[in-house]
């Protein structure tokens, strides 16, 4: 009998603990800051192939969505016209930090805010852009990751010929709305003659206009193509048949286009663009200021080729080429 006190006392301490449990979870939940990250894309989330890695990688770095995350998308789905009001959606939610993808995405964000911190996904020149006039010290509210396509433009012709050596006549595609596209098109001017190669470019704004195009490139007898990086990423994939159809090699400018039947590309490789960029987001959010961190360029690069279209477009690859490939296709 003189035990039951003792036993009683015991058991009202447990009861009261596992009362107490739930309550001190839902205090720390509570303690958590929410953040707010906002993304304005161009295109769907689902043409970003990279994205997924974007969100994995927060997810590792302790972001949960629904517990201490809070993610707002906003996407033009290809009309680019719609970016500006995107952004300014976004702006007026305020969010700690706005992820702009691809240089028009990052173009309507900067001209949306002046403080919120701006990461930049996947751009292509920021500083001939105007986005920043200093890589290792943007200033202001922006900073991003670059996947200097201007610099590859001349790297992806050398790959053509490198993949048709015979080829004297290269057609060049490109969206005339992409202020980037007037950059590569010099660069990609000033390899040909080394590469004795003559390019003509072609203009294509919609995917509508992709069969006319095609035609006249056949009609110029054009014996590969390569797209320009930019916007013109959208048509590449509409862009795949007519290739098979004018039986023309084309060099497109990411990994997915070839994964869809394309020849070959030549690209940064996204998911590593977009997990540098879940960490530059971390970093704002734990309280690092987005001018002090420097433009971050690509380190790894992916060459794709389908072995499978080479066969059906009746291209012999050349075997230095095969054997470079980062993924072969068969």
């Amino acid at each position: 009998m003189g035990g039951k006190p003792a036993t009683v006392s015991l058991l009202i301490v447990v009861v009261t603990l596992l009362l107490a449990a739930p309550l001190a979870v839902d205090a720390q939940q509570a303690g958590q800051a929410l953040q707010t990250v906002g993304v304005l894309t161009p295109q769907r989330l689902e043409q970003q192939a990279g994205y997924p890695t974007f969100l994995e990688t927060l997810r590792l770095r302790g972001y949960q969505e629904g517990s201490n995350l809070r993610m707002l998308v906003r996407s033009a789905d290809g009309k680019l016209d719609r970016l500006p009001a995107l952004a300014a959606e976004l702006v007026a939610a305020g969010p700690d930090v706005i992820v702009a993808l691809n240089t028009p995405g990052a173009r309507a964000a900067i001209g949306a805010t002046k403080q919120i911190p701006i990461v930049m996904a996947i751009v292509g020149d920021p500083v001939a852009m105007g986005f920043v006039s200093n890589l290792a010290r943007p200033g202001g509210n922006v900073t991003g990751i670059s996947n200097i396509s201007r610099e590859l433009a001349a790297k992806r012709l050398s790959l053509v010929k490198e993949a048709v050596p015979g080829a004297k006549r290269i057609a060049a595609m490109f969206n005339p709305d992409d202020p980037l596209n007037a950059l590569q098109k010099e660069d990609v001017q000033r390899a040909a003659p080394t590469l004795k190669v003559d390019v003509n470019f072609f203009p294509v704004q919609a995917p509508g206009e992709l069969a006319e195009t095609f035609k006249r490139i056949g009609a110029w007898r054009a014996e590969a193509a390569l797209w320009l990086s930019g916007q013109s990423q959208a048509l590449q994939p509409a862009a795949v048949k007519l290739a098979a159809t004018y039986r023309l090699p084309v060099l497109g400018t990411y990994r997915a286009v070839v994964e869809q039947g394309g020849l070959m590309s030549y690209s940064p490789d996204d998911a590593e663009l977009y997990r540098r960029t879940a960490f530059y987001v971390d970093r704002i959010l734990k309280g690092s200021k987005p001018g002090d961190l420097p433009i971050e360029l690509p380190t790894k690069f992916a060459l794709v080729i389908n072995a499978k279209t080479a066969k059906t477009l009746g291209v012999s690859l050349p075997q230095s080429l095969l054997l470079r490939a980062d993924q072969l296709i068969e």
